[in-house]
């Protein structure tokens, strides 16, 4: 068999070449041993209506099995003069030939060293879209945190202005001066627990 892969001709075809012969030489060599048997049991069968026969069922299977080795070597050197006209001629596309989805190449062509340099274009454009994917990644995480932190802060100016309203409905005045004299007293208390605090130590120390 050839050792040609002929993988432009498997492309064209579907299957190899090589594998288009393998599979016609075992067909015919399955039907050679099938007409052998039928050739034999043929044989047997006359032999047995011929009276006082000489010749045993053992005999003629060595003669057929003589004859099946003398057939498949004759056909051995017929086939492969066959598989070369075959690989040659028949099942082999030249090499001035281009498969339609091939054509392309006909009017792009490119040099080895062209080709190379496509390739780490390519190559570096991959890079180039694989970090902008993480660039936006990005953007959608902090855009997700803007939005929290925005609901956020909308619930708290939500409360102020409840809080707001309620000052303004009980007569407490402006809200933000309220919140204003709030904190200042809440600093001051602060400073007097702190004070109360240090005077405690101080005494438990005395």
């Amino acid at each position: 068999m050839s050792v040609d892969p002929m993988t432009y001709e498997a492309q064209f075809f579907g299957f190899t070449p090589q594998t288009c012969m393998l599979r016609i030489y075992i067909a015919f060599q399955d039907y050679l041993f099938e007409v052998m048997q039928a050739v034999e049991q043929v044989i047997l069968k006359k032999l047995d209506g011929i009276p006082n026969c000489e010749i045993s069922p053992v005999q003629i299977r060595k003669c057929t099995e003589k004859f099946l080795c003398f057939m498949k070597g004759r056909f051995d050197n017929l086939f492969v003069k066959m598989e070369q006209l075959f690989l040659q001629w028949i099942l082999h596309i030249p090499s001035n030939i281009l498969l339609p989805e091939d054509k392309s190449q006909e009017m792009h062509s490119y040099s080895e060293e062209e080709f190379k340099l496509l390739q780490k274009e390519i190559e570096q454009l991959q890079e180039k879209y694989k970090t902008e994917l993480c660039t936006k990644q990005a953007l959608l995480a902090e855009l997700e945190e803007q939005k929290i932190v925005q609901a956020k802060l909308k619930q708290t100016l939500t409360l102020f202005d409840e809080l707001e309203n309620v000052c303004r409905n009980h007569g407490t005045g402006d809200f933000r001066d309220s919140l204003v004299f709030l904190t200042q007293n809440s600093r001051k208390l602060q400073n007097i627990r702190d004070n109360v605090e240090k005077e405690s130590k101080r005494l438990k120390i005395s």
